[in-house]
């Protein structure tokens, strides 16, 4: 069984809570090879969706740097950042965000929804395939046997919620578990949700 927390609990409770549990830690201040589970981790080569040829260092990076703001369009440095550090666009700095370009030199913007399902659902689950089976197998493994806590800032497994972040941790676990959220674009019901 897999379960996803908060970061932000203290171990003690966690292992009060789940007295037998594997607690492993997927963000970025993982201090193992779990870290390579984050969204910010740069494993390079991860091809940007709708943008033949372009690739980057991180998933985190691909989805900052294809926000377009009121004062900022696609910024292809995060494409390239390597250091886990400063991924982040806010609208403090760029205004508010228009939604993500599809596609480097695209002309459409994709609302925030539409954003997760056509590139970083996309994205990451390249990531999953392509750069940790290692490690998706470790924990499958474990969590056959026992049950694994995985540590996450969100706890958000609900791609059509907008109020938090996505888990990326809640998208390890549906990859495993065989049900990972669909890829691609928005039915005609969702879509007029979101206008």
């Amino acid at each position: 069984m897999i379960i996803i927390e908060s970061k932000k609990k203290s171990i003690e409770s966690l292992k009060a809570k789940y007295p037998d549990a594997i607690i492993i830690d997927v963000t970025s201040k993982a201090e193992d090879d779990f870290v390579m589970f984050s969204p910010f981790f740069p494993h390079g080569g991860i091809p940007i969706p709708f943008s033949e040829g372009w690739g980057a260092a991180s998933v985190e990076g691909i989805w900052q740097g294809l926000k377009v703001f009121e004062k900022g369009d696609v910024d292809k440095t995060f494409f390239i950042k390597r250091d886990m550090k400063n991924l982040k666009r806010t609208t403090r700095k760029y205004g508010s965000c228009l939604g993500h370009r599809k596609g480097v030199h695209g002309e459409e913007l994709l609302g925030y929804i539409e954003a997760r399902k056509q590139i970083y659902l996309p994205c990451y689950k390249w990531v999953l395939e392509n750069k940790l089976q290692r490690l998706v197998t470790a924990v499958r493994i474990i969590s056959k046997n026992k049950t694994v806590v995985l540590l996450d800032y969100e706890t958000n497994a609900d791609v059509n919620n907008t109020k938090s972040a996505l888990s990326h941790a809640s998208l390890i676990k549906a990859y495993i578990e065989g049900n990972y959220p669909e890829c691609g674009s928005l039915t005609k019901a969702e879509a007029d949700n979101q206008a």
